[in-house]
């Protein structure tokens, strides 16, 4: 009975920017983008697999630059495992482009599948790839599969990267594979990339997901499939984590500073603040000084605890009391216009948000003052 087991990933994205994040976590993202590769290694040898299949998208764009090709394939070539790397729609194949240039430098270990053919990976396992093209094509990349031509009893292990439904995408669908695929082109295990958290469909198709999280929206740390692979058996698999960071996106009701703490130390509970990023939005209504304390605790304590924190505060309404006016010991104009900063926060008017803030900044000075005065 012919029999394989393999290390399923995908969706690495080598090479990621993060745009919108300060310098040094953009770094930090980049480098255990790398380091994932290593923890794939790893993963391969703790479960006795001897290849490693990534389904599409090894980098981010079709031009990564040098560093990250040699870094990559420096990690590759230090496993005892054999790599098989196929294009996806970040990286697609193009006529003497990146892939042509991999393959010139690649350790004996790394094998590019860069055209729809069967290629062996042991006298009685084939891996079917569908490498991209193109960034975006109506065909389905898999329909070649079916005629892919494989020695009798072979495991047939197909390799794709698209999406088996939209997940949510507006405008014309692309890169679209049938839910039944393995069926129609008898795969034994239909290994997918595209789709960035672990997803299976059906009893031979699953998505690995990407080792390293990187959005808002798998709050999953990254990972793997170990997938074991038997004639005429359902493929057995098993999802090995092999990310660091964890990206998290919550909603905190929010009224006073205790709520703050509460919420912080429940997210404390479930993992490494320092291997955190959070996206956060802070709901409720509050007086002056309880918002003025929540946010020192989570911009003055909370925030450097965290890898990466991304606070929105606009649905956090300030509603001023009176003891909060009365602690704004001020005369004369600045009386008069912390009265019509009140009046502008408690109404309903366009300008409520921006009477708050203000009425927000001359509490936090006049704090200051009176205590630079006290001393």
């Amino acid at each position: 009975m012919a029999t394989i087991k393999l290390i399923h990933s995908a969706d690495w994205q080598l090479g990621k920017p993060f745009g919108r994040m300060p310098p040094d976590v953009r770094s930090a993202l980049a480098e255990a983008r790398l380091d994932a590769i290593d923890r794939l290694a790893e993963a391969a040898v703790g479960c006795g697999a001897a290849h490693i299949v990534v389904a599409g998208d090894v980098f981010d764009n079709v031009e990564p630059g040098d560093r990250i090709v040699q870094q990559a394939l420096g990690r590759m070539a230090r496993a005892t495992a054999q790599w098989w790397l196929m294009p996806g729609n970040h990286d697609h194949a193009r006529a003497d482009g990146l892939w042509s240039r991999i393959r010139a430098q690649a350790p004996l270990n790394v094998h590019v599948v860069d055209t729809p053919e069967p290629v062996a990976l042991a006298d009685d396992a084939w891996l079917l790839p569908a490498p991209l093209e193109h960034r975006r094509t109506i065909a389905d990349p898999t329909a070649a599969m079916v005629d892919m031509a494989t020695p009798p009893e072979a495991l047939r292990i197909g390799l794709a990267h698209g999406a088996i439904k939209e997940f949510g995408s507006s405008g014309e669908s692309t890169n679209i594979i049938p839910p039944d695929r393995a069926g129609l082109a008898a795969l034994d295990y239909l290994a997918l990339g595209d789709w960035h958290g672990f997803l299976k469909v059906g009893d031979r198709t699953a998505y690995s997901g990407t080792p390293e999280t990187d959005r808002f929206k798998h709050e999953d740390k990254g990972g793997c499939l170990a997938v074991t692979i038997r004639s005429g058996d359902v493929p057995v698999i098993e999802r090995i984590e092999t990310g660091r960071y964890r990206w998290l996106l919550r909603q905190w009701p929010v009224t006073g500073p205790a709520d703050l703490e509460a919420e912080m130390q429940r997210l404390e509970a479930g993992g490494r603040l320092d291997e955190t990023l959070l996206s956060v939005r802070l709901d409720g209504i509050t007086g002056l000084a309880d918002r003025v304390a929540i946010m020192d605790a989570i911009e003055g304590r909370f925030a450097h605890r965290l890898r990466y924190l991304d606070l929105d505060i606009d649905n956090l309404v300030v509603r001023p009391t009176a003891e909060d006016v009365a602690l704004i010991d001020v005369q004369g104009a600045l009386a008069g216009a912390a009265a019509l900063l009140r009046a502008g926060a408690e109404g309903s008017g366009p300008d409520a948000a921006l009477s708050a803030s203000a009425l927000e900044r001359l509490y936090v000075e006049a704090l200051r003052f009176d205590g630079g005065s006290a001393q």
